[in-house]
């Protein structure tokens, strides 16, 4: 788990986030920063430079290898220090609170900002490219891609889609990007894989999910990822969230990502809710109805 940074941000000066972001920079270039290059891109002297790589790796910002060269690379936290302060300077968030939920891809924290909202850190590929030999380094932009370049690509991924979708399509509204991180509007309820649904409300959960799944097909989304982990259900009714695997419908993939999307979806409610859930579905079908808007939920668990 990749620690809350916000307790650390009081903590930094102007210049740390100098270094921070030179560091940044060259790692577009190359996986390990070389030292000689970092007064440069960090737009401070050699001196100060000493002074405050000191700073961030006391702090956990930066990390160094020193075989063949010294050179240097952010931490997920020195990433996660740099896009907090970019939203602080929009006065998008005023302060960052306990965890609201961490995996392997992201992590979810409560923020404060006109009213609660969550912040998402993506995740992805850091522990990827952590795990690769860590004496290699590329010198080409078309050879070198860094977890930093991973992640802020999900993120836009994400917010793209949330941007066309919302509010038409029931997900979080956007509020804000920056880097590997979204600022957006907290969930209400609870993730249907925890939710304990009654036998009579059933098919009407699943019927809600489904109709979500076709208004961002009509949108002009695929989710690509859909699992109960995904869904939120309260009074209100479903919230997908979790978009950065999605893919335009144009996409040559599309209708196959989509189906799996139903078989998924439709497989969770057949392994907890057997009694309400035929097991003859033709899943072919019900995705190409969801893809045409023109389905029934109850018809096709009748077999109609």
């Amino acid at each position: 788990m990749v620690r809350n940074i916000a307790s650390v941000m009081a903590e930094l000066e102007p210049e740390d986030f100098y270094l921070l972001s030179g560091v940044e920079h060259g790692m577009r270039f190359s996986k390990w920063v070389n030292r000689e290059k970092i007064p440069d891109y960090a737009n401070l002297t050699k001196e100060e430079v000493d002074y405050r790589i000191d700073r961030c790796m006391k702090r956990d910002l930066i990390t160094r290898k020193t075989i063949q060269y010294e050179g240097y690379q952010l931490e997920f936290e020195g990433y996660d220090a740099l896009a907090l302060r970019t939203f602080s300077q929009r006065d998008t968030i005023d302060g960052v609170g306990a965890p609201l939920g961490v995996g392997k891809e992201s992590d979810v924290y409560e923020v404060q900002s006109f009213k609660p909202m969550a912040l998402k850190f993506h995740r992805e590929g850091y522990t990827n490219f952590r795990s690769v030999d860590r004496e290699r380094d590329y010198t080409s932009d078309k050879q070198h891609v860094s977890w930093l370049y991973t992640a802020r690509k999900a993120a836009e991924r994400e917010y793209e889609a949330l941007e066309t979708l919302y509010p038409d399509v029931s997900v979080p509204r956007p509020v804000d990007h920056n880097r590997h991180a979204i600022i957006m509007e907290k969930l209400d309820g609870v993730e249907l894989g925890r939710a304990k649904l009654e036998s009579e409300q059933v098919v009407g959960v699943l019927d809600l999910v489904l109709r979500e799944m076709a208004t961002a097909y009509e949108a002009g989304y695929v989710h690509a990822d859909m699992s109960e982990y995904n869904v939120a259900i309260s009074e209100n009714g479903v919230t997908v969230f979790d978009w950065p695997q999605s893919v335009p419908t144009d996409h040559d993939n599309a209708d196959e990502l989509l189906e799996r999307d139903v078989k998924n979806i439709v497989g969770y409610f057949g392994r907890k809710y057997p009694a309400e859930t035929p097991d003859s579905l033709d899943i072919s079908a019900l995705a190409a109805s969801v893809a045409s808007g023109e389905f029934e939920t109850a018809r096709a668990f009748a077999g109609e």
